[in-house]
């Protein structure tokens, strides 16, 4: 049977899709909603003056924790990942995942001071650690491996999550502003509680696949996971009363770490003896587009840190007469992203095989998001003056098009060139790259003033478009290693 007879003797349900589609892109759709609507609060939250309502911490520590926060938050998925193959299975996991996020929100939204901030923090990490990967990897569960429809199934779960990522900036940033900082966090709680209702009316929906556990645990490799979770909590504890892990150094500590833990999961996943010589051959095509999946959210995610900041103090907030929060800049991307995503939808259905390949949308992002930081600088050259927000906003639809050519791609990408070992895992270990990012934005964050705009923007977008060039030189390389898989 051929992929084009798969795809036409299909049953479409949702726009064509599997009906659990609809379930999944539900529940990550609110997750989203809660996830954004409450990072973007976070940073003014750290940052403001206590006469604000904030918390009075001085810029760089502000962005370090924010950037710390959003790398554990994908680092995390390893760990939801390895509980989904050892011990619940995806489905399960991300139930028990979407119970922590909401108390994690709740704890925001009603302790006070920093203690509610690192417990809340906590228990968002570990439950968006096990919402992220998990959810990814039941969306490709429900496609066969010869299912031409994968890849617009994943760009329409794509553009569910945008638009929950759309609607929490906003109406948090409202309540921000209208009401106080731990208004906003109760507003993401209850987008969570309303995801955690669509998720547990609809599992009937998912396949079976997802409630099978596809490498179990034995009781000694239960025994060494407690060995090794307890030593992580010493280490921590430890970091934290020496003062290592200080909110000011606490992204440039989380970056170090992932570092070494992207080498070392790989050395053991090419070195596991449950890879085939296929599947090794595979995950050595995806070395190359994960570096530059790395550099690409380093740039990607200052959004949420330097591009805040000069959201908040660089653009004018006035509106026709009116104030408005520097929150809805955040919104921006998943606007452009909704708009965006049915014409890239189409496009790659009217092109059906000369489709762009993944390693060529991959170059076409990195090089995307170098020229929206070379964007910044004739603004940047204004030397403090307050600039337009539909400048700002123009630089974010550049931002959308880099994302649009990576973000839904690796997710697609992930389930296809999966060893069956480390199928959720895999999953998880691209969100690494995304965590990476997430850390270093946030360390990088400390070297930003409006002294030194005009060479923080063009150092950054310029040495963008020299990865892409040198990832150009490894394409042929990585096409052929991918043994044929798009």
């Amino acid at each position: 049977m051929t992929a084009t007879t798969v795809e036409q003797d299909a049953p479409k349900t949702f726009l064509g899709q599997p009906r659990g589609l609809a379930t999944l892109t539900g529940v990550g759709m609110w997750e989203r909603f809660s996830f954004y609507g409450m990072q973007v609060v976070l940073l003014y939250y750290l940052y403001f003056s206590v006469s604000e309502g904030g918390l009075g911490l001085s810029m760089a520590a502000a962005t370090s924790v924010v950037g710390a926060y959003g790398g554990l938050v994908y680092l995390s998925t390893v760990f939801g990942g390895w509980v989904a193959d050892r011990l619940l299975g995806s489905e399960r996991t991300l139930l028990c995942s979407a119970v922590l996020i909401l108390f994690g929100h709740v704890c925001l939204a009603v302790v006070p001071g920093l203690t509610g901030v690192w417990i809340g923090l906590c228990l968002l990490v570990l439950g968006s650690g096990g919402q992220v990967g998990n959810v990814t990897s039941l969306v490709g569960s429900l496609y066969d491996a010869q299912d031409r429809r994968r890849d617009r199934g994943f760009m329409l779960f794509y553009m569910g999550l945008n638009a929950g990522a759309l609607a929490g900036p906003i109406l948090t940033g409202l309540a921000r502003t209208r009401l106080g900082f731990h208004y906003g966090f109760g507003l993401a709680a209850i987008g969570m509680a309303i995801g955690l209702i669509i998720y547990a009316t609809g599992r009937k929906n998912l396949h079976a696949r997802g409630r099978v556990v596809p490498d179990p645990l034995s009781r000694a490799g239960a025994m060494r996971a407690l060995g090794v979770g307890a030593l992580i909590v010493v280490l921590v504890a430890a970091g934290a009363v020496c003062g290592v892990l200080s909110a000011r150094h606490l992204a440039s500590v989380v970056t170090v770490v992932l570092l070494g833990l992207i080498g070392g999961y790989f050395v053991t996943m090419l070195r596991s003896g449950k890879v085939t010589g296929e599947e090794r051959r595979r995950v050595y095509a995806l070395i190359p587009m994960f570096l530059v999946n790395c550099v690409f959210w380093t740039l990607y995610q200052q959004q949420f840190t330097v591009l805040q900041i000069y959201a908040a103090t660089r653009v004018d907030l006035r509106v026709f007469g009116f104030p408005m929060p520097p929150e809805f800049f955040n919104s921006a991307v998943p606007v452009f992203v909704i708009l965006c995503t049915p014409l890239l939808v189409s496009l790659w259905a009217r092109l059906g095989p000369r489709e762009p390949s993944t390693p060529v949308k991959f170059l076409v992002g990195i090089l995307c998001i170098g020229v929206s930081f070379l964007l910044f600088t004739p603004m940047a050259a204004s030397h403090g003056a307050v600039n337009p927000p539909l400048a700002l906003a123009g630089i974010l639809l550049v931002f959308t098009l880099a994302e649009l050519f990576v973000s839904p791609v690796q997710l697609s990408l992930s389930t296809k060139l999966a060893p069956q070992a480390f199928r959720t895992q895999m999953v998880a270990l691209w969100f690494l790259s995304t965590a990476a990012g997430s850390a270093a934005a946030g360390a990088l964050a400390a070297l930003y003033s409006p002294a030194s705009e005009t060479g923080y923007f063009s150092i950054s977008g310029i040495a963008s478009i020299a990865v892409g060039a040198l990832f150009a030189l490894t394409i042929p390389w990585t096409k052929k290693m991918m043994a044929g898989a798009r």
